[in-house]
This record gives C-alpha cells, structure tokens and sequence, in this order.
C-alpha cells in the first residue's frame, strides 16, 4: 500500500444530526469517504469570540485516504454549516488489509 492509499481519519463536529447526515451522505455520494461514522450526545465546551460556549454536537469520523484529504476538507468546508468548523485529519498506522482494501475500493473514481 502507497503512502497516498493510506487510510486516514477526517474529525469534525456538527451542531445538528441532520447537517452531520447531510455532509456525511455527499462525501460517500462523491467517493471522497468510505464511510463516515457520526456520534450523536457530544457536549462540547469552548471559548468562541470571547464568550465560553456549552454546547451539544455531533461528532463525525470521515473514513478516507491519504490521497483525497485536501478534496474532504475542501467539500466538508463548503457543506458545513458552522463559520469555522473543527477539521482535523489523523493518520493512522494502517489496520486489517481487508479493511483497509475496503476503504480504498470505495473512494476515488468510480468504479
């Protein structure tokens, strides 16, 4: 497996599980994720334009691969909601070869 063909984690959060399901269903619509996996009950605490913030969000986990990050942020940004939204890309040391074939075989051109 290519450094490019790597799997890797896209992080962000949503205010609502409508947009977090909205955002999620284009990127695997695009082949930009294998699948994204959305978690619901998240409180996050935050400082925002000078007032602290307690708020309920929607985490997101994108599936992809090293190759179509710039491509995720850049569709995630232009889709979410929120003026500055929480993306944060975590490599990973690999995983199942199955899986991570998975992953690969689902995102990039079509088949």
């Amino acid at each position: 497996m290519t450094k490019d063909d790597c799997p890797v984690l896209v992080y962000t959060t949503f205010a609502s599980l409508d947009d977090a399901k909205r955002v999620g269903d284009a990127l695997v619509a695009a082949r930009l994720a294998a699948c994204v996996n959305i978690f619901p009950g998240m409180i996050s605490i935050y400082e925002w334009k000078g007032t602290r913030e307690l708020a309920d969000e929607i985490a997101m986990i994108i599936k992809t691969r090293a190759s179509l990050v710039d491509a995720v942020l850049a569709e995630t940004k232009r889709l979410h909601p929120y003026e500055l939204p929480a993306l944060l890309v975590l490599p990973t040391e690999g995983g199942s070869e199955e899986y991570c074939g998975w992953i690969l075989s689902q995102t990039g051109r079509a088949p």
